[in-house]
């Protein structure tokens, strides 16, 4: 990538996040003396010209920018249905990196011809995302693989993308500067590379399967380690639908609320139980079989949880499930939390919004219009005494439970996660994975 081409990048992405920004400054102002039927119906345009501008900006860039679009797409829990509707495609629909351009890739990384690897390799992939694509194919032994492939040129947009990401934040700092944005930039600046490192995914991919190992309601891809590199993954092809595919779910009779039962449970194991979990439970990643079984693939982003801080999340979600406000403090204390007065209040409607957002079963503008207050009220006490520290890992904590909430709103989810929650709690702190 040479200068100009991380110039245009970045001026790109700037100039998408001013668009969106001027375009909601701009209603407001205009409709504040509006109709509300014409004001919802001008703000429900510009949610979808906004969402169309992301898609757009995402699917020309790819990279990071695509992982925050797949993140939006997912949060059917507090995003308006414009965003949903739109920014869904980037789960699976990206548009692909051309056949010759994978083969030569392939090639490279295996270090021999895609025949003698490969009985069969299909030329369109079934999905394609941020930073690769998958191609269905068949070894010579008869095994059906799904093949992972890095996209050629991705390590250098992911380093340009940082370095936006990092620019933005100093912007942030400068204009919000109560906020430690660092911490966040720190966390995926870490986490980032990671994902590059298809070994890496490998293991994590084996390590969950471990620890599932005997629980046949969870499926993990086997890791084929004979054809497997830093840029290529060569695992078990398995079937089955995506999470999100109402139709085929019903259509083949599973029922919904067991998938979501599921699903919730699964992870608040692997969070509780294991210390180590799969922190990217988008839909693109997640799919269902006959029983229900749930289907968990691409462990790029996986987190395992340090025994101190697990021992203090599960005391501040012991204090959630029991009501003990007076425990909810202390326990984002202890987390490593901090604040720039020392008051409690901030904490309280931390864990206030957390209980809302986790125990209600709600339709889609029922639960908008809820955590819409609680963020009002959210940032009313956030700018009397800004948080400036929030720990690595509750970001990824965070926005896995985000997404498990956004998937269950989805599923028309019946499931108290919360409650789920509470189920899951050990009697001890678990020993990390």
């Amino acid at each position: 990538m040479n200068p100009i081409q991380r110039f245009r990048r970045s001026a790109l992405v700037g100039r998408t996040a001013t668009r969106i920004l001027l375009a909601y400054r701009w209603h407001s102002w205009r409709n504040r003396n509006a109709d509300p039927e014409i004001s919802s119906q001008a703000l429900s345009d510009i949610h979808r010209r906004n969402a169309e501008s992301i898609l757009e900006t995402a699917t020309e860039l790819r990279g990071l920018i695509i992982k925050l679009g797949q993140i939006l797409g997912a949060r059917a829990d507090i995003m308006p249905d414009e965003y949903i509707e739109v920014l869904s495609k980037l789960h699976d629909a990206v548009p692909p990196r051309p056949f010759h351009v994978i083969k030569r890739h392939v090639e490279q990384e295996l270090g021999a011809k895609l025949d003698d690897v490969f009985a069969e390799f299909a030329r369109e992939p079934i999905a394609a995302a941020s930073l690769a694509q998958v191609h269905r194919a068949r070894l010579h032994d008869g095994r059906d693989v799904a093949v992972k492939v890095q996209y050629p040129d991705i390590e250098e947009i992911v380093r340009v993308d940082l370095q936006n990401i990092r620019a933005l934040a100093r912007v942030g700092g400068w204009l919000m500067r109560d906020y430690d944005l660092k911490s966040m930039v720190d966390e995926l600046s870490a986490n980032a590379p990671l994902e590059l490192d298809f070994i890496h995914e490998g293991h994590n991919a084996e390590a969950c399967a471990a620890n599932f190992a005997g629980q046949e309601n969870i499926v993990i891809p086997n890791i084929y380690w004979e054809h497997t590199t830093k840029r290529v993954l060569v695992m078990e092809f398995v079937e089955g639908i995506k999470i999100t595919d109402l139709d085929a779910i019903d259509a083949a009779g599973i029922d919904r609320q067991q998938i979501a039962r599921l699903l919730t449970e699964s992870y608040f194991k692997q969070i509780f139980s294991h210390g180590f979990f799969h922190a990217d439970p988008h839909p693109g990643n997640l799919f269902v079989q006959q029983g229900p079984k749930l289907v968990i693939v691409d462990f790029g982003i996986a987190k395992e949880l340090p025994e101190a801080f697990l021992a203090g999340f599960i005391k501040l979600v012991s204090a959630l499930v029991s009501g003990e406000t007076n425990g909810i403090a202390g326990s984002f204390r202890d987390l490593g939390f901090h604040t720039k007065y020392d008051d409690d209040s901030v904490f309280e409607t931390m864990g206030e919004a957390m209980v809302t957002s986790l125990s209600q079963n709600r339709d889609y503008s029922e639960n908008r219009e809820l955590m819409g207050e609680l963020q009002k009220n959210m940032m009313k006490v956030f700018r009397e005494n800004p948080v400036v520290r929030i720990p690595g890992e509750f970001l990824y904590l965070g926005r896995t439970m985000g997404l498990l909430a956004g998937l269950g709103v989805q599923l028309g989810s019946q499931v108290n996660l919360l409650e789920v929650m509470g189920s899951q709690l050990p009697s001890s702190t678990p020993a990390s994975a």
